[in-house]
């Protein structure tokens, strides 16, 4: 059932995810207990408060923890240690303070995505150890949460649109395609989902709008962890990438190469009552629109 006044504890307040959680959690009327490393980075909203350190010091009394940190791009060690190991022991302390339910962000980047693989479900072949720090880490992380025995979503979404300073594929990707990096084949499947969806998925398992359930496809599985992945409507990195070069005026250099053409299922999310409301000529439209004025 679901709980409006749900306390709710938020790790990386201040990132892309983490902030627009916190908005999403702040309109359903749930009490939000933002951290943060840098004091005054919270997201000021009504019923956000936030607290600098470790999540571990404010879990008491509360209904649910949202992890969204991982430290892409570090060195593997520090990936492991802040996104494996960290995680892990937040989720202990969550546990042994009565949280009923763990939010955790991962992504779909742990499936093997290779040309010869078709459409992808929750069920679908992890790409195995020694595939990249990113993936390496992130499936570590997912399964010592598993282990945990605490009830679990792991949240599983592609490339995540949305305006932002920190955002990979409305910022930091198109920097790389300005600074020269500009080629892939067209037909590759550009599996994406947009912030602002991926946040209300969050929140409204966070406040418990999706009840528990002994079948993953109906709801979180008690004291288990539960995948479920999130993706917008079909999309190629034509589209994504003929976006970017539109903005910044400059063309993508196509290739011809083997790729991945499948999609995402994220039919369990639908069976959740998930529904994206941004679709893929808005998301688009706004990553055109930030780059024009950044360019």
């Amino acid at each position: 059932m679901s709980n409006p006044a749900a306390v709710v504890v938020v790790t990386g307040a201040n990132g892309l995810v983490g902030a627009a959680v916190c908005r999403a959690l702040a309109d359903r009327g749930a009490q939000v207990r933002a951290v943060v490393r840098r004091p005054g980075t919270a997201p000021e909203l009504d019923g956000v408060a936030e607290h600098v350190g470790d999540a571990a010091d404010v879990l008491a009394g509360a209904d649910a923890l949202v992890t969204t940190v991982h430290p892409m791009g570090s060195s593997r060690e520090a990936q492991h240690e802040v996104g494996v190991e960290g995680t892990a022991r937040q989720a202990r302390a969550a546990r042994e303070a009565g949280v009923a339910r763990l939010v955790h962000v991962s992504t779909a980047g742990v499936y093997d995505r290779s040309p010869e693989q078709g459409d992808l479900a929750e069920d679908a072949a992890l790409l195995p150890d020694g595939s990249g720090d990113y993936p390496d880490t992130k499936n570590a992380a997912d399964l010592a949460l598993a282990e945990v025995g605490l009830t679990t979503v792991l949240v599983r979404p592609p490339a995540i649109a949305g305006a932002g300073p920190t955002s990979v594929w409305n910022t930091l990707r198109p920097q790389a395609f300005v600074d020269g990096d500009r080629s892939v084949n067209p037909a590759k499947s550009w599996p994406w989902v947009h912030v602002q969806d991926l946040a209300t998925f969050i929140a409204d398992v966070a406040v418990g709008a999706v009840a528990e359930s002994s079948d993953p496809e109906h709801g979180p599985v008690p004291g288990a962890a539960t995948p479920v992945l999130l993706a917008g409507e079909p999309a190629t990195w034509g589209d994504y990438l003929g976006a970017v070069g539109e903005a910044v005026g400059a063309a993508p250099e196509w290739t011809d190469e083997p790729v991945w053409t499948g999609r995402l299922s994220p039919d369990r999310a639908r069976r959740w009552g998930w529904r994206p409301q941004v679709g893929l000529a808005e998301a688009l439209a706004e990553l055109r629109e930030g780059l024009a004025r950044t360019s």
